[in-house]
């Protein structure tokens, strides 16, 4: 993101590179179900990706008043007995949203609700499903994530759709340092704690059951990566994940559901270009700043909003490994 926060009451608008730079080192087909807001009128729709696995897919935008922060892949889980949700929203209304396409297609309760990391576009829904008093999933860091970063993001949403609709910061009551298992009732989800990779505070989530992967931001499909955690560490992570025995994948912005692990080729080529043509600048003395209007420019016409991200990647990156 990049240096709009200056002038965020003015751009009414709040991109993922905006949050990158303001808070120093952060981020911001065929359809089944649909599930009108009472209050705006807008349809949620989403994609049956895998049996009892619904997604909508998010706008490749940055949050505008227009969309109300609907960016993101955002879905839920029907096992026999529960519901779970993987990433409740971009702002209250879009959790409202979910929620309503949730009691439309079942009365099942909804049991958890995993926030897959800290960016806002995958958070502040939470607050529409405090009522059902579920379990609140995250990583073991994210408490820290949201100590540093939450009240800034929610304060700079509200800012762009309008005060108190940003939605409220809601913390995880349980955690994840390493590996875990939610179960819905003959569907048991595996939800592991990466590392360092997209943040610091990333989960994805393994239905064996149908060999479905819910990795969220760990995985961008045709909208431009953003890097917030370490470039090295995102490639190892995605090393490991092609050995998680799934067959398809659910990325948090892009098609709702994609072969795995196929899928990756894009970001991981795109990751690797960043990685190697930054070493090449430093090596070659280039100052950070040209560097970011320079490097990994022959990804520019495989990715939307290519322009609005890739000069942060660069700067992330070369800080990153300036001193390997």
């Amino acid at each position: 993101m990049g240096d709009r926060w200056g002038a965020v009451s003015v751009n009414r608008y709040l991109s993922r590179r905006d949050v990158l730079v303001g808070a120093g080192a952060c981020c911001f087909a065929g359809l089944t179900r649909a599930a009108a807001n009472a209050t705006t009128g807008r349809t949620f729709a989403t994609d049956e990706v895998a049996a009892g696995i619904h997604v909508r897919r998010g706008v490749d935008e940055d949050a505008t008043p227009a969309n109300e922060g609907a960016i993101a892949n955002i879905g839920f889980i029907v096992g026999r007995d529960a519901v779970a949700v993987m990433d409740p929203g971009g702002s209250l209304a879009d959790g409202q949203r979910l929620r309503a396409a949730i009691r439309k297609a079942t009365s099942l309760p909804i049991r958890y609700v995993v926030m897959s990391h800290v960016h806002p576009d995958h958070i502040f829904g939470a607050g529409a499903f405090t009522e059902d008093k579920p379990e609140f999933v995250g990583h073991a860091l994210l408490p820290n994530a949201l100590a540093q970063r939450g009240e800034y993001y929610r304060s700079h949403l509200d800012q762009i759709l309008g005060a108190g609709r940003s939605g409220p910061i809601v913390a995880p009551t349980m955690l994840v340092k390493d590996r875990s298992q939610i179960d819905l009732g003959g569907r048991v989800l595996e939800i592991t704690a990466h590392g360092n990779a997209h943040t610091d505070c990333d989960l994805s989530v393994l239905d064996r059951q149908t060999g479905t992967l819910l990795l969220s931001d760990l995985l961008f499909v045709q909208r431009v990566p953003s890097l917030d955690g370490s470039l090295k560490g995102w490639l190892a992570e995605l090393a490991k994940l092609k050995d998680a025995g799934a067959r398809r994948a659910v990325p948090g912005h892009g098609p709702t559901g994609v072969e795995w692990p196929s899928a990756s080729r894009d970001l991981e080529r795109y990751l690797g270009t960043l990685q190697r043509e930054t070493r090449q600048a430093i090596a070659k003395g280039v100052d950070i700043g040209q560097a970011a209007k320079t490097v990994a420019l022959s990804e520019r016409e495989k990715w939307t909003l290519f322009d609005d991200y890739n000069g942060h990647n660069v700067t992330k990156a070369y800080k990153e490994l300036e001193w390997d």
